[in-house]
């Protein structure tokens, strides 16, 4: 199984360096978003899946390394001299101070305390960005424009792409090595048994209050590749959704595993930019994919692959049997079903196609789906949807690729010990 994950990554690895010659402008645009959602996605582990620190206000970071990162380029612009490749350092800079300091306050409470902590810094950031119009540039927020380097052009999406790129590498680097460095096993160890940690003569406030600012530097310099890739920054960088969509994409990709962040990046990323253009609701589609995620794989994407390497390496089962033919076919039957009672019970909801009906003197016209016309007011239509979503769940739940939650299992008495059955 190892040599397979070599030959993945030198595949995957190769396909990055060539996708320039290949693929078209939107593609290199597209794998850039990705890059930068995956690098986000990394540091916002870091802290959460390392350390045990959930951050709910992580686009705070990621917004001031974009902002930072554009003051930069006016700089350059103005005679300032920075090379552009080291632009993103700048971002993470300011990431890693303003972490330093949001950090040490947040760390000063844990749980829950520290989650809400991370809400209103970030939140307190936000008010200040629309308020202080000077320095955020209010609405429209701030521009400036790449500069060229000495022999390097950075004026073309290629240059971009590849300037992404190396950063990307450069920061997974990074962050394998430090998971493996003492530093990293005392993180973890913090995230396991704080107190031990403690008793081994280890200030767990200093070491996390580390970890919060390293974790802000590679978001921040997330922001700075955001700044060089866009060559603009506004306010919508410290709203709310910046913060969950990188909570979304490590909790689907799965934080236990060090690639999973990245797989749920490069997954979310693909799916909100071609699901836009296919459908108005690809946001509630995302939504139903992360509380299935939770429910069911709360090991997320990348730790199910991991799981399912360790059971093939043990001989426990082949890698692709009969019964996963069965259940990828039940979750396109139940994906299917979803999909046509969304967008038929979406479209008829709509304002547009109340205006098709009057116009049409009550005559209820089709709804278009996936190249098929579909009548809201037949019974077929409801008939398909209902059913294969409920057949489709159905085989997956009988099959065992998914398991019911907790609270709707029969509860069980537990077995004392050493005592047999329960009477």
């Amino acid at each position: 199984m190892k040599s397979i994950s070599y030959i993945l990554m030198a595949a995957v690895a190769a396909l990055l360096i060539v996708l320039p010659y290949v693929g078209d402008l939107a593609s290199q645009n597209l794998a850039i978003k990705v890059m930068i959602a995956a690098i986000f996605a990394l540091g916002f582990n870091l802290l959460w899946g390392q350390a045990g620190l959930p951050s709910f206000g992580h686009a705070a970071y990621y917004g001031i390394g974009t902002f930072a990162t554009i003051y930069a380029m006016e700089a350059i612009d103005k005679g300032g001299f920075l090379p552009t490749p080291l632009l993103p350092l700048v971002g993470a800079a300011a990431g890693f101070v303003f972490g330093l300091i949001a950090g040490w306050f947040a760390t000063i409470r844990t749980g829950v305390y520290f989650a809400m902590i991370t809400v209103a810094l970030a939140e307190l950031v936000s008010a200040i960005a629309v308020k202080w119009e000077g320095v955020f540039g209010g609405e429209s927020g701030l521009r400036s424009i790449r500069s060229d380097w000495g022999p390097f052009a950075f004026q073309t999406t290629t240059s971009v792409y590849y300037l992404t790129l190396v950063w990307a590498v450069l920061v997974m680097l990074f962050l394998y090595w430090l998971q493996g460095s003492p530093f990293g096993l005392i993180v973890r160890g913090i995230r396991e048994r704080e107190l031990r940690v403690k008793f081994l003569g280890y200030d767990a406030r200093k070491v996390k209050t580390l970890v919060f600012a390293l974790s802000a530097a590679v978001s921040g310099l997330a922001g700075g590749l955001l700044a060089i890739s866009d060559e603009s920054a506004n306010m919508v960088l410290f709203q709310g959704a910046g913060s969950a969509f990188v909570v979304l994409n490590t909790v689907i990709g799965g934080a236990n595993v060090f690639f999973g962040p990245v797989i749920g990046a490069a997954l979310t990323t693909c799916f909100g930019y071609f699901g836009a253009n296919l459908s108005h609701f690809w946001m509630f589609y995302l939504g139903v994919a992360f509380v299935a995620t939770v429910l069911f794989a709360p090991e997320g994407i990348g730790g199910a692959i991991v799981e399912r390497a360790r059971q093939v390496r043990a001989g426990e089962r082949a890698l692709l049997n009969l019964s996963d033919i069965a259940n990828l076919s039940a979750l396109i039957v139940a994906i299917v079903g979803l999909i046509i009672l969304v967008e038929v019970t979406g479209t008829i909801c709509s304002e547009s196609y109340r205006a098709a009906v009057a116009s049409g003197q009550g005559v209820w016209p089709a709804v278009k789906l996936m190249g098929l016309s579909f009548n809201p007011l037949s019974p077929l239509t409801w008939i398909a949807g209902i059913g294969g979503l409920l057949l489709g769940t159905w085989v997956l739940l009988k099959q065992g690729l998914a398991k019911w939650p907790s609270f709707l299992r029969r509860t069980e008495l537990a077995q004392p010990v050493g005592t047999g059955e329960a009477k």
